[in-house]
C-alpha cells in the first residue's frame, strides 16, 4: 500500500542494498527527522524501549507521504500483539527470536486472514483509509502485505533455518547479530570465525530460497552488501543521538584545550 510506502521499497531493494534506521524513542518526530534524511525504511522497535501503541501510531503516521517504509518489532511472538499492530497498516512486521518452523507459522498465521490460511482478526481501520478503499481491494492486498518478517537471532533458530525458510508466507527474514552472537557465547563477536560462518549461512542459505534478507547491519555495509544483504539498519535513533553529541562536544572542547 502506498501508505506505507511498500511499494517504494520493494522498488529500493531491486536495485540496492536499503538503509534504514532503528527507532526507539516514543516522539513520532524522530521518525519524520529519519524520513527527511533520507532513510528507506524506518524499523520502530516495540520490543525494548518505552513506546506505548499511541506513540507507535504517530510514528507510522509520520511517515506516511514520505519515501520511508514503516517496519515494526512487536514485542513477541502474540497473536493478539500482532494484531493491534497490523490493523495501523505497517509495511512490515519483525517478530523477534523465531526459533522454529512453529514459531513462524504461528507469525504468518497472525498475519493473514482465514480464507488465506491464517487467523488475523478483521479491523483495519487506517488500512483501507478508514473506508476509503473497497473491501474487496483491501482484502486482495492483505494477501501480501504487511511483509511477514521472523527474526533470526539465536544459534536455535540457525538449527532449524531450513525448517524456517520453508514456511509458506516469509517475506524477508531479519537477522539480529549481537543476541545470535550472545546465543553462540561470544557476545558482540562479531569478527569471530565462527559467528561470521553462521552469519554468512544464513544469508545464503535465504538467499537460495528467494527470500529477502534484512539485518541489523550497523556500520558494517560492505559486509552485509557482500553477503548478499537487502536491507539493513545502519544505526538506531539512541545512538546516533549519543555519538554525534560525543563528537560535536570532543570537536567544541578543542578550544578549551
Amino acid at each position: 500500500m502506498k501508505i506505507n510506502n511498500l511499494e517504494t521499497f520493494k522498488e529500493t531493494i531491486s536495485k540496492r542494498m536499503a538503509l534504514g534506521t532503528c527507532i526507539s524513542f516514543h516522539d513520532a518526530s524522530v521518525s519524520e527527522i529519519a524520513a527527511d534524511s533520507g532513510f528507506d525504511f524506518c524499523w520502530i522497535d516495540m520490543e525494548h524501549g518505552v513506546m506505548n501503541d499511541t506513540d507507535l501510531m504517530y510514528h507510522i503516521m509520520a511517515l506516511r507521504g514520505t519515501g520511508c517504509a514503516a517496519f515494526v518489532r512487536v514485542a513477541d511472538n502474540s497473536h493478539t500483539r500482532i494484531k493491534k499492530v497490523i490493523d495501523l497498516a505497517p509495511a512490515g512486521i519483525i517478530v523477534p527470536m523465531v526459533n522454529s518452523a512453529e514459531d513462524a507459522e504461528r507469525m504468518v498465521s497472525a498475519c493473514r486472514y482465514p480464507m488465506d490460511g491464517g487467523s488475523r482478526g478483521f479491523g483495519p481501520r487506517r488500512a483501507t483509509g478508514y473506508g476509503s478503499m473497497s473491501t474487496p481491494e483491501f482484502l486482495e492486498i492483505s494477501k501480501s502485505e504487511p511483509w511477514i518478517i521472523p527474526q533470526i537471532e539465536h544459534i536455535e533458530a540457525v538449527k532449524n533455518l531450513d525448517e524456517i525458510l520453508s514456511v509458506k508466507g516469509i517475506d524477508s527474514i531479519c537477522i539480529g547479530p549481537f543476541d545470535l552472537s550472545c546465543s553462540m557465547g561470544k557476545p558482540g563477536m562479531l569478527d569471530d570465525p565462527e559467528v561470521k560462518s553462521v552469519l554468512d549461512e544464513i544469508c545464503r542459505k535465504t538467499r537460495e530460497r528467494g527470500i529477502v534478507v534484512g539485518a541489523y547491519g550497523g556500520a558494517a555495509y560492505q559486509t552485509w552488501k557482500a553477503r548478499g544483504a537487502n536491507w539493513i539498519s545502519i544505526t538506531d535513533d539512541e545512538g546516533a543521538l549519543a555519538r554525534n553529541y560525543r563528537a560535536m562536544l570532543a570537536e567544541a572542547s578543542k578550544v578549551n584545550a
